[in-house]
Order: C-alpha cells, then structure tokens, then sequence
C-alpha cells in the first residue's frame, strides 16, 4: 500500500509493483489531479510528516506562488521579488521529471520510488538536483568570469522560465545560479510537493572549507587581503527551510519543524553536492553530531573571524579575533505581507549572557580541542575589537564617506601607525580589485597589547544597490488580456546611459496575466552602467 501510494504520488512506472500494465495506464490518467490534491492537503493532516498547523502559514508556505528573497548587507538588508510559481504549466512533468533523473533513482528506482513518501529523503534529493554539479540537475553556478553563454544570476526574478527551459533541453543544466537562484527554484518545487518551505537569508554568512569553526583571514603589511585562504565570509547566503518531521535522529519530536536544506554546491555531503535537511533547532543548541550537516551549517552562523598579518618573510601573526559578526539578520518574508521577519533567534543565542548556553559551550570546547584556545577558561581571547568603521549609506555613483573610531581600554599611551587599505570583493567574500592604500601620521593613542594597528576597509561593491526603478500600472489588468505598464528609471549618474534594454515580466514570464487575484510585475532595467536594476508592481488581476 505505502509504495501503490508512492507510486500515486510521483507518477513513475520505474518502481517494481506488481501491477499489470493496463492498471498502470489508467493510474496516469487520474494522476495529475491527485498527485495536486495530495500536495495542497498533505500539511493538513496531523500524522503527515509534513503537517503545520497554522493554517495562515500553510498559506504562506505552500500556497503562496509568490515571495521575496532578502539580500544586501546586513546594515541594509534589502528584498527582491521572486515568482515561484509552484503550480504553473508543465510543473507536474517538471517536478517528477527532476526525481526520476536523479542518480538514487538510476543506481535503484524501487528504493527510490518507495522513499519518496519520505520528505527527508525527498529533501536531500532535491537539494542535490537543483544544482547540476555532479548529475543533470537544474541549474550550473557560476560566480566569476563572463555569462555571455547564458543568463546573469541577477537577471533571474522567478523559478519557473528555469525549470522549463531545463525540461525542454533535455535536463542539459540553465546558466546560471547562484545562491538566491538555487534557493528560489528549490522552494518552487518542494512547495509543489507540498513540503512547507520558505527562503531565509543569513547575512554575514560564514563557508568553513575545513570545520575548523573558524574563517581564517590573512592580510599582507599594508592591509591587502590575500586569497590563501578557501574560507570566506559572504555578505550573505541564501538557503531554504523545509518544515517536516525528524523520526530518524530518535529524538522523540525534539528536532521537528524547520529544518535547513542548502541546494548551492559549497561542500560535499556523503559524496553529494547537497546540504541538509539540519535541524534548526540542533543548530541553536549546537548538537552538531545530528545528521545531516549541521555542523556546517551551525559554522555558517556562529564560525568566529580570525585575521592574520602575513609577514615578508612568510610569518603569521594572530592580529584579532571577532565572535560576533558571523549569522546577522538571518531572515524571511513574514506571514501574511511583505515585511522582514527576523528568524536570529531560532539559529542562535544573544552574544553576551547567552553564549553560556550548551551551544555555545560546545563550540568553547571544539576549538579548545583543535588548539585555537589557550584553555577553557581563556575566555580574553574573545575580547572585543577596540575599533570599528562605520560607513555613510552607500549610493550608486556617490563617493563612500569611513569614519574611524579607536576605543582605548587602557590607560598607557603608545604610538601608532595605521594604514587604511580600501578593496572591492563580491558577495561571496572572495577579494577583488585593490582600490586604494593610504598610510597616515602616527598619532599619539591609548591601546591595549599592540603597538602597531592595522585596519583593513573594505569596500562591499554590488550591482544591484541603490538605482531606482518604478512600475505603474496604466490600465486594468484582466485575466488573458493584454495590460499597459509604465516604467521609471532614474539615472544617479551625470553620464549618458547607453546599450539600455528594458525587460517585462510578469506572471510566468508573459506580460498577459493568467490567473485571477493578487499577482507581482517585474521590471528588469539594464544598460551600460548597470545591470538588473529592478522594479516590481502588485497587481490584482480581475476574471
């Protein structure tokens, strides 16, 4: 019975059932309608693994064929608008098509076919077939270098134009992705399969190559950042979250509810590129030997940043240590309407009296064990940064204004030299184009330990910041007509504009809506200065 209703579910004939052909062909013609009843009511009922109970969010993480992705800094955190369209054309033939390609399904297609009434199991698949690193998923990543052979990352505002073209070319992977795009495309299709999920956002979000907890920053004499590292600290990453329950950590029901799926390929898991599902609830309380992955993800949020100054001669110095600055404003759109909702608190504890909690502790004693700390007790180590930058809000074509500010702890005065390295890096950490180095004046300070202190600034450069695009609606919006939408842009730079291209979207890539009620417009604006300025309009569709 459980694999005829697997079998219901994910329309595959691959399976070894024994039912005679003739019964199989008159099981696809009812298939497409209750393979969508079971999605819609299976987080309905109370012994589904995927069961949530508030029916608003169910609404918001099931129904919902529209969303925002946050993205930014964490000092200006910012939406973008992303049409998953989870129950558009093709989508049925899509989602199965994506479960049966996938290499489990090759190796077995009877375990395969029988586990998909498993949302872990379903979980993980996906989390390996939205992104093409190994097997013919969905979506190839890139982060350096041209796309001309392709589509930029930024120019994507939906799921469903990639999981068509990926289905029409013969399940050959769309370029490109990056973390937002995976993410996005992954929530399309765990919400057709009526898994709860939602896109959350880390900011600040740490890649630990090596589990050593920590992200190892080196920097020669005059303040350039170096790339010896493979660590990196990324303005921020973007993952989703999958609402299910957790029988197999034998747990009881401790470890139930969100749990962390990561489609973009960092990091091997059990030979995969894949990342999950990890319990958010053993990440807050740092019970990193839960499977599956939660120690990469819990150093995604807590990991601390070590700086080093790499001498001439090839030597290292230890010259800080920051707790604090990794996993900030972890977030996801709010219920019910188009506000941040800050989910910190659900991946980890308030610095400060809460870092006594068993997570914390546990994290203590790992890097005690590896040799970052001097003892258990050493708790010095993790005093905090006599300075800190702060920089103006910063406005596409307008100069950035730093101001830096020293704070003495001491009372023994001692000379100084700082130098001020400004350097451009992308959203993923990695260092860029050296900008600027300046060397000023010793000056006569108050300080702690050292004699010599060095700030390096660097500059979070992107292409989507500060330009402004507005979408009017001109005329009535009704269902399979044509509608009339103006576009504004305003241009922040005293030069003339060239090569501008305006692109259209609305509801599944057409700008002729067809489905009634509340649907999003999105106008993508490009020229020779800028790329994928965006500008999104709600507009109600009447029949």
């Amino acid at each position: 019975a459980a694999a005829l209703h697997s079998a219901l579910m994910f329309k595959s004939c691959n399976f070894r059932l024994h039912i005679d052909e003739l019964n199989v062909k008159r099981l696809k013609k009812t298939l497409n309608t209750y393979l969508i009843l079971r999605n819609v009511y299976g987080p309905i009922f109370a012994d589904d693994w995927v069961y949530l109970p508030d029916e608003r969010e169910r609404q918001e993480y099931v129904m919902n064929e529209e969303g925002l992705i946050y993205y930014g800094t964490s000092v200006y955190p910012k939406p973008m608008t992303w049409v998953f369209g989870q129950f558009e054309e093709e989508m049925v033939d899509i989602v199965l098509k994506i479960l049966d390609v996938n290499p489990k399904h090759a190796k077995d297609p009877s375990d395969d076919v029988s586990a998909r009434c498993n949302p872990i199991y379903v979980g993980r698949v996906l989390s390996a077939m939205i992104n093409a690193n190994g097997d013919r998923g969905v979506l190839e990543g890139r982060w350096v270098g041209s796309y001309d052979d392709g589509v930029r990352p930024t120019h994507w505002t939906g799921s469903v134009s990639i999981l068509q073209q990926w289905y029409r070319n013969n399940c050959r992977p769309v370029k490109y992705g990056q973390c937002w795009v995976f993410a996005g495309v992954m929530c399309t299709v765990m919400r057709f399969l009526g898994i709860p999920c939602r896109v959350v956002t880390n900011f600040q979000s740490a890649h630990d190559t090596n589990r050593s907890l920590t992200i190892d920053k080196y920097y020669d004499d005059h303040g350039e950042r170096s790339s010896e590292s493979k660590d990196s600290v990324w303005n921020f990453h973007v993952w989703v979250e999958g609402w299910m329950k957790r029988p197999d950590l034998q747990k009881g029901n401790a470890y139930d509810g969100w749990q962390v799926l990561d489609p973009t390929p960092q990091e091997k898991s059990e030979g995969t590129f894949c990342c999950g599902p990890a319990p958010v609830t053993a990440i807050l309380q740092g019970e990193v030997n839960l499977k599956y992955d939660v120690p990469f993800v819990f150093a995604e949020v807590n990991a601390d940043i070590v700086k080093w100054m790499v001498s001439a001669f090839g030597s290292k110095r230890k010259i800080h240590t920051d707790t604090s600055s990794v996993g900030q404003k972890i977030s996801t759109k709010a219920v019910d309407n188009g506000m941040r909702d800050d989910i910190t608190h659900s991946y980890k504890y308030r610095e400060g009296k809460d870092c006594t909690c068993k997570g914390m502790r546990q994290l203590h004693n790992v890097r005690f064990r590896k040799g970052l700390l001097g003892s258990p007790s050493a708790l010095a180590f993790y005093r905090k940064p006599f300075f800190k930058h702060q920089e103006t809000k910063m406005l596409m074509g307008q100069d950035i204004r730093l101001k830096l500010k020293l704070n003495n702890k001491d009372h023994t005065s001692k000379a100084m030299s700082i130098r001020i390295n400004a350097q451009t890096m992308l959203y993923d950490g990695r260092p860029g184009q050296n900008i600027q180095t300046e060397s000023a004046a010793f000056y006569k300070v108050l300080q702690r330990d050292v004699n010599v202190f060095q700030l390096n600034t660097i500059t979070k450069a992107t292409s989507y910041n500060e330009c402004v695009c507005v979408c009017q609606v001109l005329s009535e919006a009704r269902l399979a007509r044509p509608m009339t939408l103006g576009v504004k842009f305003t241009n922040p730079l005293n030069e003339t504009l060239k090569n501008c291209c305006l692109t259209v979207m609305g509801y599944a890539a057409s700008s002729v809506l067809f489905k009634a009620g509340l649907r999003t417009v999105v106008a993508d604006f490009d020229c020779s200065a800028f790329t994928d300025v965006k500008g999104t309009r709600s507009v109600h569709v009447s029949p």
